[in-house]
């Protein structure tokens, strides 16, 4: 249940997806507390779409979020967001957590398309995303970060992503930005003055025996591919528009493969 504490909000929400034998999918579960509002939309074709729509300001300092999806055998589910999520300084003291835990059976399909996730000025956040998926799973994972707003310096912000196929770690990485920040995170190694940065991750079954070729996309984002059958796309871009930009492009470049059959149908 959610509540609101001298230390922050501690909110939860939860989807859980499931083919509907109709050639459909149902959502038995779709559950949100605090700032987390689930809504299905509209949609054609078999997958089930669901937005996050911020409900009240969120994460401030001091605030417990997570937000928890399970895609069932058979179903097939797209998450986005109805806007950026902002962190943002809050009364309470203490960092803010949002916690993302992603589950997808055998011959289910995930596509997870939140919005940027925006660091204020004053904010700390802790963000994790870990999906844990079947052999035969198929998942596309986009994830962006904008360190502070128009002609603002950034919070402080730490975000760690795991995906693991099969119970085999496939990609583990952290990257912590803002002050407080371990030295180097604005240098030429990591983001080299700019002010977004975006990773891709793309599971097909295919790449298992068909791998995605590393290959450099310009100045500022790269393919690389993962243990197993995943790929990952890593960029940095001066503002958020240009950013998505880059990921769309190499999402695009990885082949309308990457979207599924499936995905294709909608209109």
């Amino acid at each position: 249940m959610d509540g609101v504490t001298a230390t922050g909000v501690r909110a939860s929400a939860r989807i859980v997806a499931r083919a509907d034998g109709r050639g459909g999918t149902a959502l038995p579960a779709l559950d949100g507390e605090g700032p987390l509002a689930l809504r299905r939309t509209r949609s054609t074709g078999p997958e089930a779409r669901v937005m996050v729509v911020g409900a009240m300001s969120g994460p401030l300092g001091g605030d417990r979020l997570t937000l928890s999806a399970r895609v069932e055998e058979g179903a097939r589910l797209h998450v986005g967001s109805a806007a950026a999520t902002i962190a943002l300084p809050g009364q309470a003291k203490g960092d803010a957590r949002y916690d993302v835990r992603l589950d997808v059976a055998d011959g289910a399909e995930l596509r997870w398309l939140p919005e940027q996730l925006i660091s204020a000025d004053g904010s700390d956040l802790y963000v994790t995303t870990r999906a844990e998926l079947a052999a035969g799973a198929r998942l596309v994972l986009r994830e962006e970060q904008v360190l502070g707003r128009a002609g603002e310096p950034p919070g402080r912000l730490t975000s760690r992503l795991t995906v693991r196929v099969a119970d085999r770690t496939v990609l583990d990485q952290e990257l912590s930005c803002g002050p407080g920040a371990p030295g180097g995170w604005d240098g030429p190694a990591v983001l080299a003055g700019h002010r977004a940065v975006g990773q891709l991750v793309v599971v097909r079954p295919e790449f298992a025996e068909h791998p995605v070729p590393a290959q450099v996309l310009g100045e500022c984002a790269a393919v690389v591919p993962l243990p197993g059958p995943a790929a990952l796309v890593s960029a940095v871009a001066p503002d958020a528009l240009r950013l998505r930009r880059l990921l769309d492009a190499a999402l695009e470049g990885l082949g309308r493969e990457a979207l599924t059959p499936l995905s294709r149908t909608r209109t």
